[in-house]
């Protein structure tokens, strides 16, 4: 294999391979200045093919801007994709809080790309991997303290503000900020950077080397450009690509504890009725219900769910805790947004709204998030609170 680089920090990264010519442009997902440098570089270079950092979800978020409008909420808690739906919100208004502090949508450089390339007849390949994936590999093979600070990072990523001006953009932009920055992350949390960084620049790398044509320009956000860059030069598999584009199954463990702990309460509740104090069992299982109801009632409270949805988590958190194939969150969030469904407005403008601490709670569509979040974590509070009284049984 015959590969040279042209790698100048001001303009972009051309790849020769086999005497196919790759030109990669780095960019911030949010910076002006690099929605003109994508535009500029694809008239300047004239490719066969653009790739683009994007999966057809995220296309189809860019491109399609009334898709909130057509979303059912009711079959997405159905589908069991509410936690799906609330990580995916929370890294989007993050980035668009970041986006705000300079007046560019995030993405808007993957979206010229994209429209360049079509209005001039070029083909458009979407080389990341689905976001999906992505998010469920992240959760599935990370520790327990691993997913801890996942959570904690996207929870803290809604409150957290973000000042960043073009100035600081052009700093960001530079591989060693970027590769410093992931190195540091890569130390702190080793395995969420392979996943998030590392399997998607091999991912993307592999893709952009198979894209059709002589000549091919990749937009690409600059903090990969360095592990795309190394990819390219590798004799990637298609096992490897299919490897780290699947969803890792759940452990032996993650698929039993669901029934564990039920059983494991309910041969506390026979064992304490056959052997035990009845009395004691009596109060365990008022313990049991009330430790539930309540605490994914104030879940539901918190969240400022419909007076009928904290009713429905009282009732639903002692039930749903002792079968694994549903949770509070889900009943919770179905009936708020059964009983006060989000409005066109709601749907037109979340991506606005969850730029700001009150959006979340003033938004029909976040509050229903909220509600499912909140409940379902006053839920597994109960659990553990229940299970002091238990202990005691038998």
């Amino acid at each position: 294999m015959n590969t040279e680089i042209d790698n100048n920090q001001d303009q972009p990264t051309i790849v020769t391979l086999d005497g196919r010519q790759i030109i990669l442009i780095g960019t911030a997902h949010i910076s002006q200045e690099s929605v003109d440098t994508v535009i500029r570089s694809i008239d300047e270079h004239r490719p066969d093919t653009v790739c683009v950092e994007l999966d057809a979800q995220r296309y189809q978020a860019l491109t399609n801007q009334k898709g909130w409008e057509s979303l059912n909420i009711k079959e997405v808690i159905k589908k069991g994709q509410m936690p799906f739906l609330l990580a995916n919100l929370a890294l989007s208004s993050y980035q668009k809080k970041m986006g705000l502090q300079t007046g560019v949508k995030p993405g808007a450089e993957l979206a010229a790309a994209a429209q360049t390339a079509e209005e001039r007849g070029m083909q458009i390949e979407l080389v990341d991997r689905n976001i999906r994936t992505t998010l469920l590999r992240t959760w599935r093979k990370a520790g327990y303290w691993n997913k801890m600070k996942v959570l904690a990072a996207l929870i803290g990523s809604l409150f957290e503000k973000q000042e960043l001006d073009e100035a600081q953009l052009a700093e960001l932009r530079k591989g060693d900020t970027l590769s410093q920055m992931l190195e540091e992350m890569g130390k702190l949390l080793p395995s969420v950077k392979a996943i998030l960084v590392d399997e998607r620049d091999t991912y993307m790398a592999y893709h952009i080397r198979n894209a059709p044509g002589e000549k091919i320009v990749a937009v690409v956000g600059a903090a990969h450009l360095p592990g795309i860059i190394k990819n390219l030069q590798l004799e990637i598999s298609a096992e490897t690509i299919h490897e780290i584009g699947s969803i890792p199954p759940k452990t032996k463990l993650s698929k039993a504890l669901p029934w564990l702990i039920p059983a494991a309460v309910i041969a506390l509740f026979i064992g304490g009725f056959i052997y035990g104090d009845h009395q004691k069992l009596a109060d365990a299982a008022i313990a049991w219900v009330l430790a539930h109801g309540l605490l994914s009632a104030v879940g539901a409270l918190i969240a400022m769910g419909h007076p009928v949805t904290i009713i429905s988590a009282f009732v639903a958190a002692p039930i749903t805790a002792l079968n694994p194939t549903i949770g509070a969150g889900f009943v919770t969030a179905f009936v708020q947004a059964f009983v006060a469904p989000p409005t066109v407005r709601d749907m037109e403008h979340i991506g606005d709204d969850l730029t700001t601490f009150k959006g979340w709670w003033s938004n029909r569509l976040a509050r229903i998030m909220l509600v499912f979040f909140f409940s379902s974590l006053g839920s597994a509070a109960g659990t553990f609170v229940a299970l002091g009284w238990l202990k005691n049984l038998v």
